[in-house]
């Protein structure tokens, strides 16, 4: 029986933190034998935020380590990179030229961006049809999304039935994921975990990172358990084990802090150090992302082949 397909975007924006391991990453390792998975670096995405030269190229190489880092295999998974697939932004141009101007103003980046005084780029109004191209051009069946990014899948499916119904059936209408039981992760200072609240626990930091953030945990004196500890704590032990801990120590907010960075500690250094020997070996990290970029751009081409055909680009 052939796998459905299961698509997911990373945008290339800086070092990931525990909330990104736990709110997506660790369900993309876990459900690649499941799922037939194409998981892309958006760095055509992340020129919305990023417009660095040397950063840019640093994130890129940066998620790729990453996921290989936490167990993504390239035997089952095709890793590769948005900018590698020069149909979805032929195909963004043919959807835009479907869509209104009030439609896309509904979504959410755009709103929170005019709610907050600014000038949104072109690229940023635009953001939720490229994300539509990148999902639907694959033939996407599934793609894992929290409950606050339905949207997205949402403006993918309207896409691909606006395409279908104007010029023939040729798009699948994708599905949400959704990725049930992700408590929202706090960050050290109670808030989301979040890089733009600078409240993170890194994915690769080092001993005395993780020792330095964890002691800078803002706890409240007045309860008997340290609530922001113990939400980090339960991601990486079971309950039963947790809420004996969390009694026997009851009140010792500096030895339960203590013991959270010896277990961060054996969490995060087998994937640290994996990290390290892969990126000694540049070369074959990027015959990696070439060979998935290869295998996802000719299905890609494959498909704008047929839309070509339809919307009469194409002269026979």
């Amino acid at each position: 029986m052939n796998k459905k397909i299961l698509l997911s975007g990373v945008k290339p924006t800086g070092r990931p933190h525990i909330g990104n391991y736990f709110g997506a990453m660790k369900q993309f390792v876990e459900l690649q034998d499941s799922y037939n998975s194409y998981i892309f670096i958006a760095d055509l995405h992340a020129l919305t935020s990023v417009q660095n030269k040397d950063e840019l190229r640093e994130n890129i190489l940066g998620v790729l380590l990453d996921y290989l880092a936490i167990g993504l295999d390239p035997e089952k998974v095709t890793l590769y990179k948005q900018s590698d697939v020069p149909q979805v932004t032929e195909l963004t141009w043919i959807l835009n030229c479907l869509t209104t101007v009030p439609y896309l103003s509904r979504a959410h980046a755009y709103k929170d961006a005019i709610a907050n005084g600014k000038e949104p780029s072109v690229g940023l109004f635009d953001y939720p049809i490229l994300m539509a191209a990148d999902i639907i051009i694959q033939d996407a069946d599934v793609v894992p999304v929290g409950q606050d990014q339905k949207q997205h899948i949402e403006i993918a499916r309207d896409m691909a039935q606006k395409f279908n119904s104007t010029f023939g059936d040729t798009f699948k209408l994708p599905d949400s994921l959704i990725l049930e039981n992700l408590a929202t992760i706090p960050g050290t200072d109670g808030r989301k975990m979040s890089k733009s609240y600078g409240n993170t626990i890194e994915l690769f930091a080092t001993d005395e990172e993780i020792s330095r953030s964890v002691m800078s945990i803002v706890t409240d004196s007045s309860g008997e358990k340290p609530e922001n500890v113990y939400a980090i704590h339960a991601l990486l032990k079971d309950k039963e084990s947790l809420d004996k801990l969390y009694e026997e120590k009851k009140g010792q907010y500096k030895e339960l802090k203590e013991v959270l960075i010896e277990d961060l500690k054996k969490f995060i250094t087998p994937m640290r150090e994996k990290r390290v020997e892969l990126a000694k070996d540049k070369k074959s990290v990027l015959e990696v992302l070439k060979a998935g970029s290869d295998k996802a751009r000719a299905r890609a081409e494959k498909k704008m082949e047929e839309v070509r055909e339809k919307v009469g680009l194409k002269l026979s």
